[in-house]
């Protein structure tokens, strides 16, 4: 619901956050919308895509500690199923970064999963046209009008069809396009400014240029419903620092607006720092520090999506994954398959959905990766069928061109 002016007292802050996500939106659209008519208890889904920037080391973040030749191959990078380098057990063959602590609880509480040696269609090794190809859908790089995620915005129904969200100062790829999307971005930078300069901006562009003004009005409630104190248990909600409460804050200001009654139902967003050549670490480290702010993630969208969550998916992907042995810097370098970590309300979860290569030498990929079994279009593919409905005609004609050979994942969703 968009208030009235005398509602909309912000600071300077917030004025400017908003007039980035205008920036954003108008590439995308912008605002608030009705919601759509449904009947008595129907369902109301809804879908986040984190996208992890740097592509993640699923070999450390969901550690195989069941596979015999894990431990000699990752090295000190490697976990075990006990003992001083225990990682969280998930399944007994595999297990959960210690970093994970609210993912592994969701997972306990069958809210949570895993797919494994996943991998989109893409197989070279860079991180530009790796991240073109997991945001734009298209089966290999190049120039892109679009994200898969707005056109998924453009095959729904009328009633659903403007109801996004991208997260962050510019719009990730994923969600730009035709269809139209909400921007915001997550606090910082600039000092406060009292609610006259609100009320002045508003006025002037309500005069000069009444669409801007309104899209503006609109960028503005979304930002106060952002930004508002959550109804959630202060106990769930600690304040970590740096990077990871940046993760957290941005997830729950994401998690505000999808709980809104007449807010998004699919959002966006980007966190960066995944890149571990140098001095990954294992329990400690750049790695578990990026995890942590995943999982504050996850966190943040369970505990301020409150009853939402029950109708909600949050699928966290990357671009590629990266090399079995550990590299002379004590990191990992580029390399092919990992893993997909996805929670929610709606997920048939508590499993780790895995047809494992293994890690014996003759089934590395090129001799150095793990060997990708999933195509990650087909786990996407089989959220948007159960969330949306989608016909897999659009799924893969649309939404991925050109993967018909890609069959949608069955039964994620509970």
């Amino acid at each position: 619901m968009i208030r009235n002016r005398s509602e909309l007292a912000i600071s300077r802050r917030a004025l400017v956050r908003a007039a980035g996500a205008l920036g954003a939106s108008a590439l995308c659209g912008a605002g608030f919308w009705s919601a759509p008519a449904s009947a008595a208890g129907a369902r109301d889904p809804r879908l986040v895509v984190v996208i992890l920037r740097g592509a993640v080391d699923g070999l450390s973040a969901i550690p195989p500690v069941g596979d015999p030749d894990y431990a000699a191959l990752h090295g000190d990078l490697a976990f075990a199923a006990s003992g001083e380098r225990a990682a969280l057990p998930l399944d007994g063959f595999f297990a959960a970064h210690p970093s994970l602590v609210a993912f592994r609880r969701m997972y306990d509480q069958k809210h949570a999963a895993v797919v494994h040696a996943v991998a989109t269609g893409y197989r070279d090794r860079s991180h530009f046209d790796g991240q073109d190809v997991l945001e734009s859908g298209n089966p290999k790089p190049g120039r892109t009008e679009s994200g898969w995620l707005n056109r998924t915005l453009g095959a729904l129904p009328a009633s659903a069809s403007r109801r996004a969200l991208g997260v962050g100062a510019t719009a990730p790829l994923i969600i730009r396009g035709p269809a139209p999307a909400l921007g915001w971005a997550p606090p910082g930078g600039v000092g406060p400014a009292n609610s006259d300069l609100t009320e002045r901006v508003l006025d002037l562009y309500a005069h000069r240029d009444p669409p801007l003004g309104q899209q503006l009005s609109a960028a503005l409630a979304a930002e106060k419903v952002a930004s508002e104190s959550s109804s959630g248990d202060p106990a769930r909600k600690p304040h970590y620092g740096g990077a990871v409460e940046q993760m957290r804050l941005a997830a729950e200001g994401a998690a505000r607006l999808l709980a809104a009654p007449d807010g998004p139902r699919i959002a966006a967003l980007a966190f960066d720092g995944f890149d571990t050549h140098q001095n990954e670490g294992a329990a400690q480290g750049v790695l578990a520090q990026r995890l942590q702010g995943l999982d504050a993630a996850f966190d943040a969208f369970e505990t301020d999506l409150g009853d939402a969550w029950a109708d909600t998916v949050v699928v966290a992907i990357t671009e590629f994954g990266r090399t079995v042995r550990v590299n002379g810097t004590h990191g990992t370098d580029h390399g092919t398959a990992t893993a997909a970590l996805l929670a929610g309300g709606a997920l048939a979860g508590g499993r780790v959905i895995a047809d494992w290569p293994s890690l014996k030498a003759e089934r590395l990929y090129e001799g150095r990766d793990l060997y990708p079994t999933a195509d990650l279009r087909g786990v996407l593919k089989g959220l948007l069928a159960d969330q949306f409905g989608l016909s897999s005609k659009t799924l893969s004609e649309v939404i991925f061109p050109d993967s018909a050979g890609v069959a949608p994942m069955k039964a994620l969703v509970a």
